[in-house]
């Protein structure tokens, strides 16, 4: 049964979405990320479609470089980022985490807006392995 779960089954819905304008500061953007929980916090255009995703590596990186939290999120975070469809089998999904090495993902409609986001710990917990 779990394994024929998909990725709608699981996903936190658009209320806990973490997510920023792509006018926001890196700093609005880390408060977003850390009162949400999911390490992770996606950048969307004034349409709602996903252009980013800010990660704790990104910031990492973005305060290595020096870039002050006054900055736009736009220069720090991972463009095209990795995602998904409420349809993906939950199976399939955990696969692909894995090998891309990554712990959370959004999940698009067809016009590219985030309808929700997974933790690699929600399918964990579902019982898929």
């Amino acid at each position: 049964g779990a394994r024929l779960k998909r990725a709608r089954d699981l996903m936190h819905g658009k209320e806990e979405l973490p997510l920023v304008p792509e006018t926001a500061s890196l700093q609005q953007a880390v408060v977003e990320m850390t009162s949400r929980r999911f390490g992770v916090t996606g950048v969307v255009d004034e349409a709602g479609r996903l252009v980013g995703v800010l990660t704790d590596g990104d910031l990492r990186r973005a305060f290595q470089r020096g870039t002050a939290l006054e900055q736009p999120v736009g220069g720090a975070m991972t463009r095209q980022p990795r995602t998904t469809t409420p349809e993906t089998l939950a199976a399939d999904l955990l696969g692909q985490m894995n090998e891309t090495r990554i712990t959370s993902i959004f999940a698009l409609d067809e016009a590219g807006i985030p309808v929700g986001v997974l933790h690699i710990h929600d399918l964990l917990r579902a019982g898929i392995a």
